[in-house]
């Protein structure tokens, strides 16, 4: 696939689907074409979020349980899947199934996986495997929270309990990353231990009354000088899109200890600038609100601030919604 043979109609009818809601009401993949054009384009742009997240991971350390399993569930063209194995490597892994509600979806993620992964085991996850009780070693889930039925919402519940670990991305939208809130607090008190994005294991913080305009979400960085890409540009003027914004929201969850020490801090969203200061939605330990960081307190903090795509976990201090003081002279640091 490639923009000369990208049909756009195709891409046309897709937007309408995510754009209409009527994505929930069963498969829309009409044809292999489908497939193979949303993952040149949506896809990829998915797999950019992706990108994101797993280097925050793998910043923190974190590892999948060697020689595992990895269900994609939920598959839709296998992006997510591709990328979380490209990421550790085939060698760390012994399987990845894919499970969708669409046949043909299964089969393109399948047959894309096992060309990029032909030393691993490819499959579809069969009703043995989802409907069992055998503990899983990794769990991938990307971009499904608005298209789940009572049945697939039941079925995810029980995979996540039996799941050792979770990687779970989704849209940075204020009514799905609420939702992933809720799946947070569920598997949090399933024996889950928060690995990303929270710095710590207490109660989501957005969930607390008051904060119901808030959201949790992050911004990934497009691929370089996309601007220049004469194909991507005429792609995000014909889905309505701004090609520099990619929201997302993510779950990180384990079954291992997590280390997290105390007094690490998150950046929710991006921040305001103002001159000679800026206006933060923090999250910690003790919960979520808006906090001032003025320039002369971390001026590398804040000229960082203004040209990245997000920061990882920060230590500071702050009072009366001030930050007072910054370790590490304001550099993002991993707690883990």
């Amino acid at each position: 696939m490639n923009w000369e043979s990208l049909d756009w109609e195709i891409l046309d009818r897709l937007r309408d689907k995510f754009i209409s809601g009527s994505a929930a009401e069963g498969p829309y993949w009409h044809t292999i074409t489908d497939l193979e054009c949303y993952d040149f384009t949506y896809g990829e742009r998915i797999g950019w979020k992706w990108d994101a997240v797993l280097r925050e991971l793998k910043a923190r350390n974190w590892t999948p349980i060697e020689g595992g399993t990895v269900l994609d569930w939920g598959c839709g063209s296998g992006i997510a899947g591709r990328r979380v194995i490209d990421c550790f490597g085939p060698d760390k892994f012994k399987q990845l199934l894919v499970h969708d509600h669409s046949d043909l979806a299964m089969d393109f993620a399948g047959h894309r996986a096992t060309r990029r992964f032909p030393q691993i085991t490819v499959g579809r996850a069969d009703y043995r495997m989802l409907e069992g009780d055998e503990p899983l070693d990794l769990l991938v889930i990307s971009h499904v929270l608005n298209e789940l039925d009572d049945v697939a919402r039941a079925q995810l519940a029980s995979l996540g309990t039996r799941a050792r670990s979770i990687l779970w991305v989704e849209p940075g939208t204020h009514e799905v990353s609420r939702m992933l809130g809720t799946w947070r607090e569920k598997l949090r008190a399933a024996g889950m231990a928060v690995l990303a994005p929270c710095t710590h294991q207490n109660a989501c913080g957005m969930l607390t009354p008051g904060n119901e305009r808030h959201w949790c979400h992050f911004f990934a960085a497009p691929a370089p000088n996309i601007h220049a890409d004469s194909g991507w540009v005429k792609f995000g003027r014909s889905a309505g899109i701004d090609l520099r914004s990619l929201p997302y929201s993510f779950l990180a969850l384990d079954r291992r200890p997590v280390a997290q020490p105390p007094g690490f801090s998150r950046i929710i969203g991006e921040p305001r600038h103002y001159k000679g200061y800026a206006k933060i939605f923090g999250c910690d330990a003790g919960g979520v609100g808006e906090l001032m960081l003025q320039k002369r307190d971390a001026p590398e903090l804040f000229k960082a601030l203004k040209h990245a795509h997000g920061t990882g976990p920060l230590k500071w201090t702050h009072a009366a919604g001030r930050i007072t003081r910054i370790d590490g002279a304001g550099k993002t640091q991993s707690p883990a």
